[in-house]
């Protein structure tokens, strides 16, 4: 297992480098790169469980007796690994024919750095998900800012580059907590390890979760932490996908995962910061995104309210919470699939009618019937409508939130607004629908071109796994 998860962080890495030698062949290289890393994922987690599914942790780098860097390979980590790096395989496909001259909205070919730095961020990805130390994750923290900074800026417009280096900006600064935490959790224990978290006494395990707390706030742009993300659509829509659908944003939410499920007993304080934080964001979130008609920053401001409903999960999992600890994380991997395939949808409507616009789209269903069905399954899936996978995120948060309640009577009027919002959602997406997806084509629905077979492909896959991903979420955690 050491040397498949080994394989799967360094090769997209040997991968960008390899278009640097070969830049005619960036295309072939980064599907090929991405397909074969998605491979060792699964290889990773099919080994895992063929050895019992027990936890494996495997140090690859010390000073002394010190750990500096290594690999917890779990159940969670085996999860959220085949996600990010897989939806970066069907991110690496859908650009073949996104970031073409056939393209209405941005016709232009993907120069080799697009796939370049979609390929390190993918490898940055698997490194962090894998990592056991926070050093480790501290050091793929930065090189998914530096990424997403390029990958942002990729059109190199004025606006652009305003994005990019907001986002890191943003981003960096919050990575002063994970680096807060670090230093005192080397104070308190000598050692790095996510692990040894369980060993801190109570106000130093504080003041280390509250620092992850910030870092996670940043990279899954929280309020007040957000600012980035809605500029950030100024991304080729295939890296919107990625990096604030699938993998970026999840950064924050994973390592805060990853130390509520390390750290043992949490002083509740954390919980309450933290299910505070998520309900303001939720309904700031929500607020925002009713006047966009921009769909792509609609989808952000709509980023940022589900991933406040992850924050919620997990600070109720600190708070003791087993259910809402599964709920997050199957959270994660559920909206994943779904936002991405919003995204994409909305990439490919700039494809093949010129314009995201809302208002400008009308008969979707008759023009592109693909779009029309992935644009109602992905609306379905986020706002938790059952069979679709998000419900099966939204209602073990929910029971578990309420069950909670019992003993924290202040997270009761929290829950119910979140309820309200949820509903409110689905009410807001539902009235687009009605707009844009049903009736007569508008004249650039009308209009529309046909989309290449690697988008469509990439689509139908995603749809699939928005309604059945919720299955594979919880065979793989019990």
């Amino acid at each position: 297992m050491e040397s498949i998860a080994l394989f799967t962080l360094l090769f997209p890495f040997i991968g960008a480098i390899s278009i640097i030698f070969m830049p005619g062949q960036a295309r072939r290289i980064g599907q090929i790169v991405s397909a074969l890393a998605s491979l060792g994922t699964l290889a990773l987690a099919y080994s895992f469980f063929r050895h019992g599914a027990e936890p494996v942790h495997y140090t690859l780098l010390s000073a002394g007796q010190v750990e500096l860097f290594g690999f917890t390979i779990d159940k969670v980590s085996t999860l959220i690994a085949v996600a990010v790096v897989c939806l970066g395989f069907l991110v690496c496909q859908y650009s073949l024919g996104y970031m073409t001259d056939g393209n209405r909205e941005h016709p232009q070919d993907g120069k080799p750095r697009y796939y370049a730095f979609l390929l390190v961020f993918i490898g940055a990805m698997a490194g962090l998900v894998l990592s056991s130390t926070v050093l480790g994750q501290l050091l793929f923290f930065e090189i998914t800012g530096g990424c997403s900074w390029s990958l942002i800026g990729y059109y190199q417009k004025p606006e652009s580059f305003r994005a990019a280096l907001k986002a890191l900006v943003v981003t960096h600064l919050a990575s002063l907590g994970l680096f807060i935490a670090a230093g005192f959790l080397f104070h308190g224990t000598g050692s790095f390890a996510v692990s040894a978290l369980a060993q801190l006494d109570d106000s130093t395990k504080t003041i280390v979760m509250l620092g992850v707390l910030l870092a996670a706030w940043g990279k899954s742009a929280q309020w007040p932490l957000h600012v980035w993300l809605p500029d950030a659509m100024n991304a080729p829509t295939p890296v919107s996908a990625y990096l604030h659908a699938a993998s970026m944003v999840k950064v924050g939410v994973y390592i805060f995962a990853r130390a509520v499920w390390s750290a043992g007993h949490i002083p509740e304080i954390v919980g309450m910061v933290g299910v505070i934080s998520a309900i303001i964001t939720m309904v700031f979130g929500f607020v925002m995104y009713l006047p966009q008609k921009d769909m792509k920053r609609l989808l952000a401001y709509s980023t940022i309210t589900q991933l406040a409903y992850i924050f919620l999960a997990l600070s109720m999992a600190a708070l003791g919470s087993r259910l809402a600890f599964e709920s997050g994380i199957t959270y994660i991997f559920n909206h994943a699939f779904a936002k991405s395939l919003f995204f994409l949808v909305a990439g490919s409507l700039s494809y093949t009618c010129g314009t995201r616009m809302l208002p400008q789209l009308k008969g979707i269903i008759k023009a592109q019937p693909l779009l029309g069905v992935g644009f109602c399954v992905a609306a379905l899936a986020i706002t938790g409508v059952p069979p679709f996978n998000g419900f099966f995120s939204k209602f073990p948060l929910f029971a578990s939130g309420f069950a909670l309640s019992a003993e924290h009577s202040w997270l009761m009027p929290i829950l119910v607004i979140a309820l309200i919002e949820s509903v409110m959602s689905f009410g807001w997406i539902l009235y687009w629908f009605g707009k844009a997806v049903v009736g007569e084509p508008s004249e650039a629905c009308a209009s529309s071109q046909p989309l290449p077979a690697s988008m469509k492909s990439v689509l139908i896959v995603l749809t699939i796994m928005s309604l059945f991903s919720s299955v594979i979420a919880a065979a793989w955690l019990s």
